[in-house]
């Protein structure tokens, strides 16, 4: 078998129709798009309709709610805030605020406040004080013997 002896299965290639080749082919003159209006001229799709049909989208039912003053917290890991206590990007001495967390570059903005969450290892004797914390940050950070306060501050009001 050689490459120039390669070729489809029979039916496995249609060959493309081409209109406005004379009155003869069947598609001539107009091409198959009727007379006049919109969907006869080039570079128009009508998206989403059905023929009259009431359309899918508006078919099927609205779901759900978007709060319109929820809060958007910037969230970080306790495992995260342990690896910068290691690498002495953050202070352990100090307390651990919101602003320290920006200053080390674990956190770029503050946005509503600041979110603890429980993923990964802390050992450190920290002082920590944000927004907010999961159950478990907060249980944890007790555990290897630092505080995790829970403050609402002018994001709250």
């Amino acid at each position: 078998m050689k490459l120039n002896e390669l070729s489809d299965n029979a039916g496995a290639t249609k060959e493309r129709k081409r209109v406005g080749r004379g009155a003869g082919s069947g598609m001539g003159k107009t091409g198959g798009r009727g007379i006049k209006g919109q969907k006869s001229r080039s570079g128009v799709a009508i998206k989403g309709y059905e023929g009259g049909q009431m359309p899918l989208y508006q078919r099927l039912p609205k779901r759900g709610f978007n709060k319109p003053n929820r809060k958007a917290y910037s969230v970080i890991n306790l495992g995260l805030i342990q690896k910068f206590i290691d690498e002495g990007k953050i202070d352990i001495k100090a307390d651990i605020t919101e602003d320290a967390l920006i200053a080390s570059g674990l956190v770029r903005r503050k946005k509503d406040g600041i979110r603890v969450l429980a993923k990964g290892v802390f050992t450190s004797k920290a002082t920590i004080s944000v927004t907010g914390a999961s159950k478990g940050a907060v249980e944890a950070v007790v555990k290897a013997g630092g505080s995790l306060t829970v403050t609402t501050t002018a994001a709250a009001e």
